[in-house]
């Protein structure tokens, strides 16, 4: 017996390089995201999750977005970059997909912590 919904929701996924990223104040972030899926206008997200917070919602892009970056169509890939870090930007990041082609309402997600040290030690 195949299940067709199951087979269309395996193809839907999301891909960050793995492990922590650990930067000093001041530098620029770029969190990568890339993403498989079956959907033609497919949805990205990236929400932020603070210690002790819940996630928040920083962007979305789709096919259709005025402002998507060229790698979006090309490479399937909806990086993420913060300048300027501040150790409040020290948070978990999270990429996520919504799988519309299922109508599955459920994000298929990938997560990575960026901690940011703060390089002004005082004697």
């Amino acid at each position: 017996l195949s299940c067709p919904c199951l087979s269309s929701q395996l193809l839907e996924k999301v891909t960050q390089p793995p492990g922590d990223v650990i930067l000093t104040q001041g530098q620029t972030a770029t969190l990568n995201c890339t993403f498989t899926t079956t959907d033609s206008n497919p949805y990205l997200f990236w929400y932020k999750q603070e210690v002790n917070s819940y996630p928040k919602f920083i962007l979305t892009r789709s096919r259709y977005s005025a402002d998507n970056s060229p790698e979006f169509l090309k490479d399937s890939s909806v990086p993420l970059m913060i300048q300027d870090l501040h150790v409040c930007d020290s948070a978990v990041y999270y990429c996520a997909l919504r799988p519309t082609v299922t109508g599955n309402h459920q994000l298929t997600k990938w997560e990575v912590e960026l901690s940011i040290n703060n390089n002004n030690f005082s004697t």
